[in-house]
């Protein structure tokens, strides 16, 4: 292992956290590996136990890192990072930038009558059709995010016509103007797991859960579509980057 520097002003957890994370990318610890014990990392850099533990919380809250009562810590599965909520791609162009596989199961899709929460965001009557598509998603045939989208029946039924577990749908949307995705509104919140999450995305109960509400607006800024998606905690993080106007 590499020493740590006591000399230079920057803190000592974060020189460890910094060498251990450096072990885990470049391959010296691997997918399931355990990492020494907080005594064994004590004992190897001079260091507290207070300053080892300080540097592994950080790693296990960031998602590099696991712990097993009574077991160890060990090295997680990275997380997909995915930096959808600032744009407008596509969930396969997302997971293909990152060199992974994307599929999609579809559960259902038909045309219903539109539920309350759904004709308000998508301006309808209730008794108005909607498209619902219930997707389950996948990377590396893994599954990481379930999906319930609405769609607005007169405007969108070409829709139909397409098989969307080979066809991304912003792109199938984009081939009529008035239904292009142009803005898109998120809402996001962190919840646990239901019933829903462990049958569908294969998750405990009590994992964490990301929840994104998105409206999607064509030029007009018309509600298009309304979306529901729950993201695996444990799988995912996302990027947002905030420049100064």
């Amino acid at each position: 292992m590499n020493k740590l520097d006591k000399s230079v002003p920057i803190p000592l957890y974060f020189q460890l956290k910094e060498l251990i994370l450096k072990q885990i990318q470049d391959g010296t610890y691997q997918v399931e590996d355990a990492i020494p014990t907080e005594k064994e990392l004590s004992e190897i850099f001079d260091i507290s136990r207070t300053t080892v533990r300080q540097a592994i919380t950080e790693l296990v809250q960031e998602g590099w890192l696991y712990r097993v009562k009574s077991k160890g810590t060990f090295v997680r599965t990275p997380k997909i990072s995915q930096s959808f909520i600032q744009a407008l791609g596509s969930f396969n162009d997302q997971i293909r930038a990152l060199g992974m596989s994307p599929s999609t199961e579809i559960l259902d899709f038909e045309v219903i009558s539109a539920p309350e929460q759904v004709a308000e965001h998508l301006k309808l009557q209730q008794k108005d059709k909607v498209i619902y598509i219930h997707r389950r998603r996948f990377a590396d045939n893994e599954p990481i995010v379930m999906v319930k989208t609405y769609l607005p029946y007169k405007r969108c039924k070409f829709v139909l016509d397409h098989d969307l577990v080979k066809e991304s749908l912003y792109p199938v949307l984009a081939m009529q103007e008035d239904t292009s995705i142009n803005k898109i509104r998120r809402f996001i919140e962190a919840v646990e797991a239901n019933p829903y999450d462990r049958e569908h995305l294969s998750v405990e109960s009590g994992s964490a859960i990301q929840k994104f509400e998105s409206i999607g607006y064509n030029v007009k800024d018309e509600p298009i579509e309304y979306s529901v998606a729950r993201y695996r905690g444990d799988k995912n993080r996302f990027e947002i980057v905030i420049t100064a106007k």
